[in-house]
């Protein structure tokens, strides 16, 4: 089997000659870049520039030769870019190692800390002397009573994710950029036999939380529902719109759509299953039909933390195909428990490795031992792709890492 044909048969639940692997195919399945500058060291590698492409979490682009290596069966759509000299700039890692950041990004010192302003000349996010994220600063609706949303797009140029934490590409989704998008998504379909992933975004759940901050906008949801309600109307229309041109430049050339929409926490979801039956569930119906509608037999992918067992049936049928990053140690997650009950339905793309605990403290052979049980449990029959719970973090130690990749390399499907 193709990379391709691997990742496309377990989306499609028919077990695969081995277990499907993705690193850095998306956003939350990548390495930070100083866990990055050493694994390419034990690998036996030359040093790399580091090109830190997601600027907030400071990911590395994990180039050519790691996913050689690794065996990695996913690629993003959007990261060839890195090949473009023109789209990056210096800077350095809080080690004071040397790496590069998107051209775009206008960072700048205050005092000790790293800070990037809004339009207004705001401090919008920062990232403290000693630290290793950007943090979001500035919510935009947070003091307001804005009951119209009408100038929903300036607000979200006032939040980090959406300022500086733009998808892989450098390209927009105006004419031009949809050009642009369309030749290079073609251009990668066919000079990689790697399963592609697609990272649209279309957040419901978060975008509230960066606008009104997440405290705000959970009151909210009990608070002042219809508010609520017209906020959501509102970024509807808008992800729709760029669903559309989204898909219309990049949709012919990749295996599965990313959406994004965190809505657990470590004991449980962060509202109840009512609460995402009245706001969130249809809407998410409505933009997961609308992209299997514009693009037949593409996949439909959630990036969604926590613990949100009592919400995958709905999330299913709303049309989900593969649910990601399986965090398993929250309550009720336990891959055996999702294996049994939605095995037959949703796709596990992670739930591979504890990030949280085990890769960070443990042993290599403890790492191996634990990644060959996750992957027993989780692989047979199809329906899995093999993903670290998360990024993988700056303190991480390289031999971990080879550890988790070789074992579930190792690893052989047991019908």
């Amino acid at each position: 089997m193709t990379s391709r044909e691997r990742v496309q048969s377990t989306l499609n639940h028919f077990e695969p000659d081995r277990v499907p692997v993705d690193f850095g195919g998306h956003r939350s399945s990548g390495i930070m870049a100083q866990a990055y500058k050493r694994l390419r060291e034990i690998l036996g590698l030359p040093p790399s520039a580091v090109y830190v492409y997601d600027f907030i979490q400071q990911l590395a682009v994990i180039e050519d030769d790691v996913l050689d290596i690794i065996g990695v069966d996913v690629v993003d759509v959007g990261q060839q870019f890195y090949l473009q000299d023109d789209y990056w700039q210096d800077w350095s890692l809080p080690d004071g190692s040397a790496c590069k950041i998107p051209a775009f990004i206008q960072v700048e010192k205050l005092g000790n800390d790293w800070v990037v302003r809004g339009d207004e000349n705001q401090v919008i996010c920062i990232q403290k002397k000693g630290t290793l994220f950007f943090e979001q600063t500035c919510f935009p609706l947070m003091e307001s009573d804005d009951e119209t949303f009408e100038d929903l797009e300036y607000y979200y140029q006032q939040v980090m994710w959406a300022r500086i934490g733009s998808p892989p590409a450098p390209a927009g989704l105006d004419k031009e950029g949809l050009r642009v998008r369309e030749e290079t998504a073609r251009e990668l379909r066919e000079g990689t036999d790697r399963a592609i992933y697609g990272a649209f975004g279309g957040n419901m759940v978060e975008n509230g939380e960066f606008l009104f901050r997440i405290d705000n906008f959970l009151f909210l949801l009990a608070a002042n529902p219809d508010r609520v309600h017209r906020l959501l109307d509102r970024i509807m229309e808008l992800h729709l719109a760029n669903l559309e041109g989204y898909l219309s430049a990049a949709g012919p050339y990749i295996d599965i759509i990313g959406f994004g929409d965190d809505m657990g926490m470590q004991t449980g979801p962060m509202f109840s299953p009512e609460m995402y039956r009245e706001f969130f569930k249809p809407r998410h119906k409505i933009l997961w039909n609308r992209a299997k509608e514009l693009c037949p037999g593409i996949k439909v992918g959630l990036h969604c933390c926590g613990g949100v067992y009592p919400l995958l049936e709905d999330m299913i049928d709303a049309g989900l195909d593969a649910i990601n990053p399986v965090q398993f140690t929250c309550t009720d997650m336990g891959v055996e428990r999702l294996k049994k009950e939605f095995g037959k339905d949703l796709v596990f793309w992670g739930g591979g490795c504890d990030t949280q605990s085990i890769l960070r403290t443990g042993t290599p052979q403890e790492v191996s031992d634990h990644v060959k049980k996750q992957v027993e449990i989780l692989a047979p029959g199809g329906g899995f792709v093999f993903q670290q719970v998360h990024n993988i973090l700056a303190d991480v130690p390289a031999e971990n890492i080879v550890a988790m990749f070789e074992a579930v390399n190792q690893t052989k499907i047991k019908s």
